[in-house]
């Protein structure tokens, strides 16, 4: 079975829910604690054997191309002034792995990313993850997914149990046939149901491990709703060659920052992870919450 060399990764929305700090500041670059979001997904990727990052991005987006570049001037002051771990510490970003950049062109839509990426991609299997949210765990979820592929060669996403009813309507449900352990075949999937029509409380999203053949079911398919390209559509469309598999992660814990609840929730779960300022913040939140 090939191996999984290449991710895309679409950033290239207009981040309305977090208007108006979204105006000049890529979504993708808000930070965790200090660290953007996106640099969560480019690790996830790289720990998981991707060597290519296809960041699909718009005019706007410049900061992500330059988070991922060298700044010799910010190296030199560092090292003049004898900061060498920060110095490593942004050396080693531009280092993660080969970045390419284009800009979304067409419709519309998350399937227009993946269309828009196709010359560079070829003939080979590739991932796709989404640039705003992730899962902490061990393997990486990528990881986990990709051998999922490796086990039946067929396009495979990740999965995740919606524990909220109401939750269900945010994400893509699958129908799907219990094949062993965490894995499933997807019989369809529902792009955000209301809680009444979801087929399960399986949310499969966020990592994907998908054949060329998605390129001309893309092409192939009437715009959906909203007049959009979806990206669900196409993967749907994919069954009609072959079986499509939904991988559940159970080790870790998925951190949505596609919304600003989601978000601060993720920066209060890391700030109180490290070790240099968890305790105090720990302590902080204690404190504050008694005038709550």
């Amino acid at each position: 079975m090939p191996k999984i060399r290449k991710a895309v990764i679409p950033a290239a929305g207009y981040g309305t829910r977090f208007l108006p700090v979204t105006k000049s500041i890529p979504k993708e670059m808000l930070p965790i604690v200090d660290k953007p979001i996106i640099q969560y997904i480019v690790e996830e990727a790289v720990e998981s054997g991707i060597e290519d990052i296809i960041i699909v991005t718009t005019s706007t987006k410049d900061a992500i191309e330059n988070h991922f570049d060298n700044n010799l001037e910010l190296e030199k002051y560092l090292e003049a002034a004898g900061k060498l771990d920060q110095l490593d510490q942004v050396r080693q970003i531009a280092k993660m792995a080969n970045f390419i950049y284009i800009r979304q062109k067409g419709k519309y839509g998350n399937g227009t990313p993946v269309l828009n990426a196709e010359h560079l991609i070829g003939n080979e299997p590739f991932a796709v993850l989404w640039g705003d949210e992730f899962i902490a765990g061990t393997p990486p979820r990528l990881k986990q997914t990709t051998e999922v592929f490796a086990e039946f060669g067929r396009p495979v996403i990740s999965a995740i149990r919606i524990p909220k009813k109401q939750d269900l309507s945010r994400y893509g449900i699958a129908d799907v046939k219990h094949i062993h352990d965490n894995i499933f075949e997807i019989k369809k999937i529902i792009e955000k149901p209301a809680p009444a029509d979801a087929p399960s409380d399986l949310a499969v999203h966020g990592c994907y491990i998908l054949t060329p053949d998605i390129f001309q079911a893309l092409k192939n398919q009437a715009p959906g709703k909203g007049g959009e390209i979806w990206l669900v559509d196409g993967i749907n469309k994919l069954k009609d060659s072959g079986p499509i598999y939904a991988c559940e992660i159970l080790a870790g814990k998925y951190y949505d920052c596609g919304n600003v609840l989601g978000y601060l929730k993720t920066n209060i779960d890391h700030a109180l992870k490290r070790q240099d300022i968890g305790a105090e913040f720990r302590d902080y939140l204690k404190e504050i919450s008694k005038e709550l």
